[in-house]
């Protein structure tokens, strides 16, 4: 309201008072106040208002019409207003929302998981999680961060974010996946060197596992044929069931659910790691403070 300042919000609330006992001195009695000061507040709104509020109607006040307009727009407000307050109170002490985004493969067990964990261990603080996958793409779900769209997200590192702290939080070993027909399908085990015969199924460009298979092919003689590049884990794995080619992922839960043929690969060094980041600099309620704690005390990788 124009030209009124913060001390009025008490004027407002002793207004509210009146009007609903309209009587001075059950209203002061109400607000544990002196009846001259309730009077003073009330002289000092009409003023900065420039109407009425009340006129006297034997020994009790009753509300002007404007008076009845401006009660109901104002406990409207007020209610509002505690609602906030109250909301950010109970932030400020640990409740609240904590908005995450994650990859599509650490939605099924990995992250759901901490999260449970996490609220079975602050069970005294309302917390409660919105989950989202974004694009299901490592670079989309980082952006959406910045953007602050998401308090924290789970996925892989992309480099040179100097804004953004990547922690990194779980692994996976990497697997050779072929048709359950496959001349491969036999083995139990074999060397990078004898999956270049066959074509291949890779991720595309923009996921966090393509810079990890280029490190890999790379120290060999020969690259394999690429059929096909696709983003996610899920429809690498559909396709390879399907006998559209083999291909290099990391060991997820899905892989156990489909008719594939899983095949550990033989002297391999890299594995696959994914990451809790959030913006370094930025301020997160105690609720998210509680939960990048839990997770880094919680998921200490060994050798990183």
């Amino acid at each position: 309201m124009k030209g009124m300042g913060f001390m009025n919000l008490q004027h407002l609330r002793y207004f509210t008072v009146l009007a609903q006992f309209e009587h001075y001195t059950l209203a002061a009695k109400q607000l544990h106040i002196t009846q001259p000061t309730l009077s003073h507040a009330i002289a000092t709104l009409e003023q900065e208002l420039g109407v009425s509020l009340f006129e006297k109607e034997g020994r009790n006040v009753i509300l002007t019409k404007s008076g009845r307009q401006f009660y109901e727009d104002i406990s409207h407000i007020l209610v509002t207003l505690d609602t906030s307050l109250s909301k950010m109170q109970a932030v400020g002490k640990g409740a609240g929302y904590i908005d995450v985004a994650l990859l599509r493969t650490l939605s099924h067990q990995i992250v759901p998981n901490l999260a449970r964990n996490f609220l079975e261990n602050n069970a005294e603080n309302n917390i409660i999680f919105d989950f989202h996958n974004d694009s299901g793409m490592s670079r989309d779900i980082i952006n959406g961060l910045r953007d602050k769209k998401y308090d924290l997200v789970f996925c892989s590192k992309i480099d040179k974010q100097n804004d953004i702290t990547f922690y990194p939080f779980a692994e996976q070993d990497l697997v050779l996946i072929v048709p359950e027909d496959h001349p491969l399908a036999k083995k139990t085990s074999v060397d990078l060197n004898a999956t270049l015969d066959y074509p291949q199924i890779w991720f595309s460009k923009r996921s966090g596992m393509r810079p990890i298979l280029d490190q890999l092919f790379d120290s060999l003689d020969k690259r394999p044929h690429v059929q096909y590049e696709v983003e996610e884990d899920e429809t690498i794995a559909g396709l390879v069931s399907q006998g559209f080619g083999i291909a290099v992922m990391p060991k997820i839960s899905i892989l156990d659910t489909i008719k594939v043929k899983i095949i550990n690969l033989k002297n391999l060094r890299y594995r696959r790691l994914y990451y809790m980041a959030y913006l370094t600099d930025a301020y997160h309620t105690p609720a998210v403070n509680s939960f990048i704690q839990y997770v880094k005390t919680n998921c200490q990788l060994p050798n990183i």
